[in-house]
């Protein structure tokens, strides 16, 4: 059996999202890991949990959160509320083809059947290890292919560094812990040349990446997130606990908060094992 399939039926509804419910249609025995399977597998969490110390981009306003309601009523139940408000692109999020993408997908318009696919993990820790501002190179891709076989078609690329040991520590994650500053800022992201291969060569639904942007750090042109977005593809950006997934053989679901209109947002990521 092909593990590298993105169909997962499931029995029921199934709450894997930021106040998102979704269904999978249940396919034939052979095009994917059955209902059995899937709840047998192993599902690891790839989101972190958004906080007062969640990464944003040092330009963009940090997650908030309040308690507005939280004790007994006034008949005497317990009742719990709060508000929160943040920028769409900070913690574990989506980045929407039209967050660099012109009349490209906004987070309420990309197709169920993108955000789930055959996970493509590629691990470059080594290289990053000696390099912060290292950037996925085509060579990577190729190497991947050479002991997993051809990217598959809908599948989800996600770069493995190793930032997620950082987190959520700012200056060893960022390269900087100043409000606004982007000057200073050192971590690895996806070169122009593995981004343009992908598009060209590759029929993928997106790219992923556990650091703080699809772009290294000192970019300030943002190619990777230009050629991606500009393709139809959305990113992910810190992806959490990558060191759990396989290089290859796991799903991915990626589910937004459905925002209309949105660049992006919050995202709550699952791998299934194989």
């Amino acid at each position: 059996m092909n593990r590298t399939k993105a169909s997962i039926p499931v029995l029921a509804l199934a709450l894997v999202g930021v106040g998102t419910f979704v269904a999978v249609r249940a396919q034939a025995p052979d095009s994917g890991p059955g209902p059995a399977k899937v709840l047998a597998s192993k599902a690891i969490d790839l989101t972190y949990a958004l906080d007062k110390d969640s990464v944003y981009w040092p330009t963009d306003e940090s997650f908030q959160w309040e308690r507005t309601s939280w004790g007994p009523a006034a008949k005497g139940y317990w009742y719990a509320s709060a508000k929160f408000s943040a920028s769409e692109h900070g913690g574990t999020h989506l980045d929407s083809p039209i967050h660099f993408g012109e009349g490209q997908a906004t987070a309420d318009q990309i197709p169920l059947t993108k955000l789930i696919g055959p996970a493509v993990v590629v691990d470059v820790q080594k290289a990053c290890a000696r390099d912060r501002d290292y950037q996925l190179r085509t060579e990577d891709l190729e190497a991947w292919e050479r002991s997993h076989g051809r990217i598959p078609e809908g599948a989800i690329v996600v770069m493995r560094s190793g930032w997620g040991r950082f987190w959520p520590n700012q200056k060893a994650y960022l390269g900087s812990d100043k409000p606004g500053d982007t000057a200073n800022l050192h971590f690895p992201g996806v070169s122009r040349g593995a981004a343009e291969w992908l598009v060209a060569h590759r029929k993928v639904s997106g790219v992923g990446v556990d650091t703080a942007s699809l772009d290294p750090g000192p970019s300030r042109d943002f190619m990777a997130h230009r050629v991606l977005n500009g393709a139809g593809i959305y990113g992910l950006e810190n992806v959490a606990n990558l060191d759990q997934v396989p290089e290859a053989g796991a799903t991915l679901i990626a589910l937004p908060m459905k925002i209309k209109g949105g660049s992006g947002g919050p995202t709550r990521i699952i791998a299934i094992l194989p």
